[in-house]
């Protein structure tokens, strides 16, 4: 008697297969009519898996491992269909050779074939129709798939601040994860970075969709996500190694769902996120001529001020010709200019910052920074009462204790810090950056940089002897 073993799988696409349940019965007959012996130990058992790619089927792999190995515990693997072993004739051939030098044959209980090269020959054959089946099932499934995304329907994942819901088709808002998101496109577009962003929620004590903190990648992709202004994007990234294709091969198409962010709004974000990302794109400060370099621009043609020789700033389109205005300043002109701009501002007492009345992020992070401090009494009041019920040691109640203070504490200063007035803020911040640039032993790269914090760049007009300075803020 013959030892055998099974492999079982169906597939993601499920069209066509038997069950697991009915392969298994098929096979364990085939082993009774055919004298073979079969223990549940060496039945292998895949749901749900594409049999494009062995390495990522875990019962293949174990299988082929045993098959191999010294002890040799079974001669025949036993399948439904060869289908089932592979869809991919070339790795079919491979794994099938493997294991004919461990004497190891595989049979399909529905596909006999006839002994010799004849029979060698209708396997082969069998092998190219599954895989011209697989590559043509795959082809029509992305043809589906495209369809739909083009009509809108939504066929992967939901992003964060969307549930399903039983009485709707579409996805439909879920108000505790949409607040925060608006918290995350407000913030944004108050000039926070991604990771002073992913900080404050983590603060608040939020949660992605899978109970994780936020960081830097989570808080970029909701930011660029059309499906939080009512679009659907498919197609954006490939499956087998979830590189990003190029933007010509996706489809974004107007969803069935309802948006969580205006249409405006978020293509004033993609405006942000474009702006503030090309400044990683631009050369370094180091590399500068001079700490302005790149930041002045022309009143005329909007073209950046080049510095020469280290003495003058000039239209760099003028020097070629394609700007007819002349905007040559001196050096140390313009750092004069620049300093005395900083410091105007700083020794204006009637300075006022007004900021867009439609975010209101600052009354947000007030509520919810209250509402967190609120719940840390509650804990305070559950863990003295597991004290006085005995559930807890005085040891575990002073641990529970410290832990709750610190957590206060920490929610306690962000408050005091959201309270404070934003101008005073922002005015503490430009006095930092004017201490800085104003400091000429320090080198072009910190004097640049510090800048380039609070200032996304300055126009030059030469005839009304102006600068005008565009701050982040």
């Amino acid at each position: 008697m013959k030892t055998a073993c099974a492999y079982i799988r169906v597939s993601t696409d499920k069209q066509e297969e038997l069950s697991p349940n009915a392969q298994k019965r098929l096979i364990l007959d085939y082993c009774k009519k055919n004298n073979y012996k079969i223990t549940d130990e060496y039945l292998f058992i895949e749901n749900g898996i594409s049999g494009k790619k062995a390495e990522k089927r875990p019962q293949f792999q174990k299988m082929i491992h045993m098959a191999k190995s010294k002890e040799h515990p079974f001669d025949i693997i036993l399948v439904w269909k060869f289908s089932r072993f592979a869809r991919n004739q070339e790795e079919s051939i491979v794994y099938k050779s493997l294991l004919k030098k461990s004497n190891v044959e595989v049979i399909s209980i529905s596909e006999p074939l006839i002994d010799g090269p004849f029979g060698s020959l209708i396997e082969r054959i069998i092998e190219w129709m599954d895989e011209y089946y697989s590559i043509r099932l795959s082809g029509e499934v992305m043809r589906g798939m495209s369809e739909k995304a083009l009509h809108g329907g939504y066929q992967s994942a939901l992003p964060y601040g969307y549930r399903y819901d039983k009485n709707h088709s579409c996805p439909q808002i879920y108000e505790p994860e949409a607040k925060v998101v608006t918290i995350i496109f407000n913030l944004y577009n108050e000039g926070k970075s991604f990771l002073e962003i992913a900080r404050h929620l983590n603060l608040l004590g939020y949660k992605t969709k899978r109970g994780a903190t936020f960081e830097h990648r989570t808080i970029r992709y909701i930011l660029e996500n059309p499906f939080y202004k009512g679009y659907v994007r498919w197609n954006r990234q490939r499956h087998d190694d979830h590189t990003i294709k190029e933007q010509s091969e996706w489809i974004i198409a107007k969803g069935q769902h309802q948006a969580i962010i205006s249409e405006s709004f978020f293509d004033q974000t993609q405006e942000q996120l474009h702006r503030r990302t090309l400044s990683y794109k631009a050369k370094s400060a180091g590399s500068m001529t001079h700490w302005l370099s790149g930041i002045i621009k022309c009143s005329s043609c909007g073209a950046s001020l080049v510095a020469k020789n280290k003495r003058y700033y000039q239209c760099g389109k003028y020097n070629k010709g394609a700007c007819l205005d002349s905007h040559f300043v001196s050096i140390q002109t313009l750092e004069n200019t620049i300093l005395d701009a900083f410091k105007n501002i700083l020794d204006c007492d009637k300075f006022t910052f007004v900021p867009n009345s439609t975010y209101k992020t600052a009354e947000n992070s007030i509520q919810l920074l209250t509402i967190q401090l609120q719940k840390i009494k509650d804990k305070e009041q559950r863990i003295k009462q597991a004290y006085r019920d005995g559930i807890d040691s005085l040891e575990e109640y002073k641990e529970n204790k410290l832990l709750l203070s610190k957590e206060q504490d920490a929610l306690t200063t962000a408050l005091q810090k959201t309270n404070e007035n934003t101008a005073i803020s922002i005015v503490n911040e430009i006095h930092s950056v004017y201490d800085i640039i104003n400091d000429k032993t320090l080198d072009n790269t910190v004097r640049a940089n510090a800048l380039r914090s609070v200032v996304d760049h300055m126009v030059y007009d030469k005839k009304k002897d102006t600068l005008k300075i565009f701050f982040y803020l």
